[in-house]
């Protein structure tokens, strides 16, 4: 219950995060995209210094979820920032979310409830052997690389904001599984011990990379475009890893029937949500 409890304050965190940052990303120049002049740009908003501040209290939040459970259950969490995101955008950017929109959001809570609940992922091990981690960084960092080159060759728009997404969500997952090993050592072995180890730097490099794909994703196009893109991939991503790389364990047998429910339950919420026309065109131009 701790570990479900962090993970939602977490992804209500970051949620506040994105939008904030999505709203000092539209006063950037076009120009800046993939550039570190954007992030420079960005330094002058007070409402990206309070996204950013929203993004450090959803990575407190997800390292206390990480120790206290599965990595399988504690980022499948966050897809559940994607409704946090349109609620708190409501206020933020000054829209209204439309009854069909609140149907969407209550299929994507059910059916995570559903989905998690029938999976039940628990086990695992604190830590993971090198022969595991190499596949897992080389695998996710490919998809991250492969993401952004696809990207390039768009200059703007949904498409590109998707593709970064997808790339900002690799990057966050292979944080979340790094994170999960250096809050471990923190917590067994003491603060020298988690200097010392490898994933310490590891997830802080990912952690910059996730922000700054996620930066270019939220100037490149709609809110409505990138975040289903990071949400979903976040979670797909994360469970794989929890399951190959920390040896983690969900209900198989016929307990998959209603594992596939709620997941099609959270997909179809999702991409309603992010293909609805009217919330598209208010959450890009406002």
């Amino acid at each position: 219950m701790l570990c479900v409890l962090f993970a939602l304050l977490g992804a209500a965190s970051n949620a506040a995060g994105t939008v904030l940052q999505r709203k000092a990303a539209l006063r950037v120049p076009a120009e800046d995209a993939m550039r570190f002049r954007l992030l420079v740009d960005m330094l002058h908003q007070s409402v990206w210094l309070l996204g950013i501040c929203g993004v450090i209290g959803a990575a407190l939040f997800q390292a206390l979820a990480l120790v206290t459970g599965p990595l399988a259950l504690a980022q499948p969490v966050f897809v559940l920032e994607l409704p946090f995101a349109l609620l708190i955008a409501m206020p933020v950017l000054h829209r209204t979310l439309p009854a069909s929109g609140w149907t969407a959001v209550c299929c994507m809570v059910l059916g995570l409830a559903v989905a998690l609940g029938c999976a039940a992922p628990d086990g695992g091990t604190d830590q993971a052997s090198l022969a595991r981690w190499v596949p897992a960084v080389a695998g996710v960092g490919g998809l991250t690389v492969a993401a952004v080159a696809l990207a390039r060759h768009r200059r703007t728009g949904a498409g590109r904001a998707a593709l970064l997404g997808v790339g900002a969500a690799a990057a966050n997952a292979l944080t979340a599984a790094l994170m999960k090993s250096a809050a471990n050592t923190f917590s067994d072995d003491g603060f020298g011990a988690f200097l010392r180890a490898w994933q310490t730097y590891g997830f802080a490099l990912c952690g910059i990379t996730a922000v700054f794909l996620l930066e270019n994703s939220l100037q490149s196009g709609p809110i409505a475009a990138s975040q289903p893109a990071l949400t979903l991939g976040d979670a797909a991503l994360s469970l794989v890893l929890g399951l190959t790389v920390y040896a983690e364990h969900i209900r198989t047998g016929w307990w998959i029937v209603p594992e596939l429910v709620g997941v099609a339950m959270v997909v179809a919420g999702t991409v309603y949500l992010s293909q609805a026309v009217a919330l598209t065109r208010e959450l890009s131009t406002k």
